[in-house]
């Protein structure tokens, strides 16, 4: 019977809990436990399986270039990075609020390391996050708008709870690509949260969107609630030589 029970867990896609059934039952510890216990421990270890599974997905679906973690990030290395601003932002609870991040700093800071660090954070407290290089963002959303999928791609972007930008401000913004930018901060002002990892200050994003008019409601919209770093220093690469 207790084969018969494994395989219908199995079928029902109740993996964690046939795995934590059939190990108690290996174990001859099943005496052990009241029916209360035994239905808890099932319960919990399905869980657990469908929490770990859900936070794998997002992950993937996120499209991060490589594993961050901020238990990792390396605070010895003097590079304006204040480890309290860091620690604010761990609970996520700047994406409940809407709060944009807007890290700056030199190549070789560890920028991207940095943002995707919070993008994997938000990952592991259940939030959608969608990872995107943003020159090969504008490129594809050109792609969209050819083949008809523009607003498929823009209605996606605008449902994930966070969108991180990296390199942003490698090429200035021509008007097609800064109509793109303001459409979907506008879609997400005041609503959903963004990360912009950039080589540039602050105060030069302006300089970089052509339509003047556009790059004012931008700017308006990202700095008006944000969380600003600003790294500076030299090079970690250098360091790990």
């Amino acid at each position: 019977m207790n084969e018969v029970t494994l395989e219908k867990m199995g079928r029902l896609r109740l993996f964690g809990m046939q795995t934590s059934f059939r190990a108690i039952l290996e174990s001859k510890t099943s005496e052990q436990f009241t029916i209360d216990q035994m239905l808890a421990t099932l319960v919990e270890a399905e869980w657990e399986e469908q929490e770990n599974r859900k936070t794998d997905r997002l992950i993937k679906n996120a499209g991060f270039r490589y594993p961050a973690s901020l238990e990792e990030i390396d605070y010895s290395h003097p590079r304006n990075l204040d480890r309290n601003q860091m620690l604010r932002l761990v609970d996520c609870n700047y994406l409940d609020r809407a709060e944009n991040v807007l890290v700056t700093g030199a190549t070789g800071l560890g920028k991207s390391y940095l943002i995707s660090a919070l993008g994997y954070q938000a990952c592991l407290m259940g939030y959608k996050v969608l990872y995107h290089n943003t020159q090969k963002l504008f490129n594809a959303l050109r792609i969209n708008k050819v083949d008809g999928s523009y607003v498929k791609e823009i209605k996606r972007i605008e449902k994930q709870d966070l969108l991180i930008l990296d390199d942003f401000g490698l090429q200035p913004l021509d008007n097609i690509n800064s109509l793109a930018l303001m459409e979907i901060i506008e879609d997400r002002f005041g609503k959903k949260s963004i990360i912009i990892g950039s080589q540039l200050p602050l105060e030069k994003w302006y300089d970089i969107i052509t339509e003047k008019t556009v790059a004012d409601a931008i700017l308006d919209r990202l700095l008006s609630a944000s969380h600003k770093i600003t790294l500076k220093g030299d090079s970690l690469r250098r360091k790990k030589r």
